[in-house]
């Protein structure tokens, strides 16, 4: 059975070419494009792993991190944290809620992501 990705990214573009390169190789990948849907996805769905940008429309990824952790039924599932975000208090404060990782888009392609994405799913 394939592994269940939840994708929380509201750029299409992004969206739409990771989304595709991780069916590609395998996973099962459900997106949203705003926090609170993807939030409700990653409660319905049970995935495997969430990708999940900061700065979202409705609710940002550091609420969404902050709602999986602080529920039973969430908190076990590894969180990648995918953003444009640089700074170091970002870094930290997403690791601090429970982020697994902290990547910064513009630091890797696709097979790059996808090998994180590999890891922290067997880790878990």
């Amino acid at each position: 059975m394939p592994k269940k990705i939840v994708f929380i990214e509201d750029e299409p573009a992004l969206q739409k070419s990771l989304g595709s390169f991780l069916r590609q190789e395998g996973y099962d990948v459900d997106s949203a494009l705003d926090g609170e849907t993807g939030l409700k996805l990653a409660k319905t769905q049970n995935p495997d792993l969430i990708l999940l940008d900061i700065i979202l429309p409705k609710m940002d990824g550091f609420e969404v991190l902050e709602a999986l952790k602080s529920d039973e039924k969430t908190k076990n599932i590894p969180v990648i944290v995918l953003t444009n975000l640089e700074r170091m208090k970002d870094v930290e404060q997403a690791l601090v809620t429970g982020a697994t990782s902290y990547l910064i888009k513009t630091d890797y392609d696709l097979r790059e992501l996808v090998q994180k994405v590999k890891q922290a799913i067997k880790q878990k």
